[in-house]
């Protein structure tokens, strides 16, 4: 049976998963509405650190045997799948774009695997250093490599680096760092500091969004002299405001809470759904009405849906390389006769 910690992890992934899908939909109104705006930097300065974070703490059995194999099993070859997938379907939404498998050049948010299974591999380097020195070179190569041109979205390079002290810092916690979080002193201050950001970033100046998607070398952020301090700051606000999420995250269980082991199906089925929306006739009229809850209950019913045994079981096959969930349905079926 699920413990309330697993209840809180869960609730964790579920509602970071949401914010995913949520943040996808309002991308196309960032430039046009001052208030999407601010919504879409406030919640990308801590929806993927946040994940990330979560990742590495879950990748504590990294020594097991037969682990690496099994990871790569569970994140390679589905990207190869939907990296093909995406190529097609992208062929066929908008008309002219070139029928390439390009392999090495994740389709949009595909890139979150290839870089998970590095940051996996990484740690066998990592953890041979001491905890702050191994935390300290991920910061400085997370920095460093904004400098290099070239290094962007081939083989998720960039994100790798940029984002791996995130998924180090996660491997390095344990579960009363986070049972310190749910202080009362702490939880009250959490709520005032991401108020104070949602609001510093309605009033802050405007900024290239790359900088928190970490896929973008300096010179094409236009900032080859400070790149790097712009790159810390950021680092400084996606922790606190990570740590701040983790004190405010519920620890009981909600009717979601079991949809949280499931957020792999959600990550990669989303985007034909987000992509055929940004190619409709639904985005004009959205954003005609200024109608923005729609897409609060959007994401939600999206994020839901995807999450099914249904869909699931449909999608097994393609997302797990398993069958269990359709021979399990044929044989009810069957019995059912």
């Amino acid at each position: 049976m699920a413990t309330k910690r697993e209840y809180y992890f869960d609730n964790a992934k579920f509602i970071l998963i949401f914010l995913v899908v949520f943040g996808h939909f309002i991308q196309p109104f960032i430039d046009d509405h001052k208030i999407i705006m601010t919504i879409y930097h406030f919640v990308y300065s801590f929806h993927m650190p946040a994940f990330i974070l979560v990742s590495g703490f879950f990748a504590k059995g990294f020594k097991k045997e037969g682990y690496i194999k099994k990871t790569a099993k569970k994140l390679l070859i589905p990207y190869l799948i939907f990296q093909l997938l995406y190529t097609i379907y992208y062929y066929y939404l908008y008309k002219g774009e070139s029928l390439l498998f390009e392999p090495f050049n994740p389709q949009w948010s595909l890139w979150f695997l290839i870089s998970l299974f590095c940051w996996n591999v990484m740690l066998y380097a990592y953890i041979k250093l001491p905890v702050k020195w191994s935390l300290a070179l991920a910061v400085l190569l997370g920095v460093g490599v904004g400098y290099i041109p070239f290094v962007e979205n081939y083989l998720s390079l960039s994100r790798t680096f940029v984002f791996f002290p995130l998924f180090l810092l996660g491997f390095y916690c344990k579960k009363e760092h986070f049972t310190a979080l749910k202080r009362p002193e702490v939880q009250v201050g959490s709520a005032i500091l991401l108020l104070v950001i949602l609001i510093g970033y309605y009033f802050v100046p405007e900024f290239n969004t790359g900088w928190l998607l970490g896929s973008k070398s300096y010179e094409t952020l236009s900032h080859e002299n400070l790149g790097g301090l712009i790159r810390l700051a950021v680092y400084g606000v996606s922790i606190v405001m990570t740590v701040a999420f983790f004190s405010l995250l519920p620890k009981k269980q909600f009717f979601f809470t079991s949809w949280g082991t499931h957020t792999l199906y959600v990550y990669l089925l989303h985007g034909f759904v987000i992509k055929y929306f940004r190619n409709s006739d639904w985005l004009d009229v959205i954003s005609d009405t200024g109608n923005f809850v729609i897409l609060i209950v959007a994401s939600l019913i999206l994020t839901l849906l995807l999450s099914t045994k249904t869909i699931r079981t449909i999608t097994q096959p393609l997302i797990e390389l398993r069958f269990s969930s359709l021979k399990r349905l044929f044989r009810i079926k069957q019995e059912g006769y």
